[in-house]
């Protein structure tokens, strides 16, 4: 920005210094009255007056005054902030996500409206935070901020204590049920178009006798697509950061359930409820809904479960064992 001489100040003036692509500088400086003129050249015009409380005090806009071809290093700094924000914001608010690749560098300089060089400061500093990563000759991408280790603590606990797997699905009855109430308070058409596409997927799977991976991910897709219509960044995220976890247990009940023909229709049934009280935007049917599926999912697994049991002691005993 260019330094104007202060002369004695007359009428106090508090000024802001906006580069015009949304980075906002913020000084105080006292101009004399008859600055006008100085500032108006200066800005090429392009100023104008606010007025706050105190009516007294005025604030001028004034864009920072920089070569577009040769910005300075101060300059691109600030910008490069403002860049990984946003970048960041896009991450949280779920509209990037982990492993996606970056848009181009043209359109991300398009999209945010700054120059080449200040976007790779931004993303330099995005790498340095772990946030996004660079592959040579693939570009800058989403890094998996939820990954757990495969030898994580939780999952060996629940490989070699299959019974935690109940205290999981307690935590996705708690996160699932809010998310389905957000989901029908904050939803938009767009969100409850894409839960729609995500259930049909997921009733065309059943309807085919797809494979129980395949039945998982697209029960997982489901739900998350709820998650997502909830609009909380934290709720998301956190849903997001157990997907290996779910995926786990959406598998097991789907391994056991969908091989089971009343436990499927009762799933069935569970999702179809659940689907209209979101899409229907009604947030309480919504939550009951949301909490009796995954009750509905544990009893119906502690059912087989205690079915094989049965199995497995008759067996025995019709081996001869005591």
């Amino acid at each position: 920005m260019r330094r104007l001489s202060v002369l004695p100040p007359i009428v106090p003036v508090s000024c802001f210094a906006v580069d015009g692509r949304g980075k906002w500088s913020y000084q105080f400086f006292d101009f004399h009255e008859t600055m006008q003129d100085a500032l108006k050249q200066a800005c090429n015009g392009n100023w104008r007056y606010h007025r706050p409380h105190p009516e007294p005090v005025r604030q001028v806009v004034i864009p920072v005054i920089s070569d577009p071809e040769n910005p300075s290093k101060q300059s691109d700094r600030k910008i490069a902030d403002v860049v990984a924000e946003r970048i960041e914001r896009l991450i949280v608010d779920g509209v990037l996500r982990s492993g996606q690749a970056l848009p181009s560098e043209r359109r991300l300089t398009d999209k945010l409206g700054v120059s080449r060089t200040a976007l790779r400061e931004g993303l330099k500093l995005l790498r340095a935070r772990g946030i996004i990563e660079t592959a040579h000759g693939k570009g800058s991408f989403v890094a998996n901020l939820t990954a757990q280790p495969p030898q994580s603590p939780l999952m060996h606990l629940l490989a070699s204590q299959p019974r935690t797997l109940y205290d999981l699905f307690e935590v996705r009855g708690m996160l699932e049920a809010e998310s389905a109430r957000l989901a029908a308070l904050r939803g938009t058409p767009a969100d409850y178009m894409m839960i729609t596409r995500r259930y049909e997927e997921m009733l065309a799977a059943h309807n085919a006798e797809t494979d129980p991976a395949t039945h998982a991910r697209l029960d997982h897709a489901f739900h998350l697509a709820i998650c997502e219509a909830s609009h909380n960044p934290v709720l998301v995220h956190t849903l997001r950061s157990l997907t290996e976890l779910l995926l786990s247990s959406v598998f097991a009940s789907v391994n056991n359930l969908y091989h089971r023909q009343p436990h499927r229709k009762r799933i069935d049934r569970q999702h179809a409820r659940l689907y209209n009280a979101v899409t229907g935007k009604l947030p309480e049917q919504a939550y009951r809904a949301a909490a009796d599926h995954i009750d509905g999912v544990r009893e119906s697994l502690q059912e087989i479960e205690q079915e094989e049991q049965r199995l497995v002691r008759a067996t025995l005993r019709l081996e001869g064992w005591k």
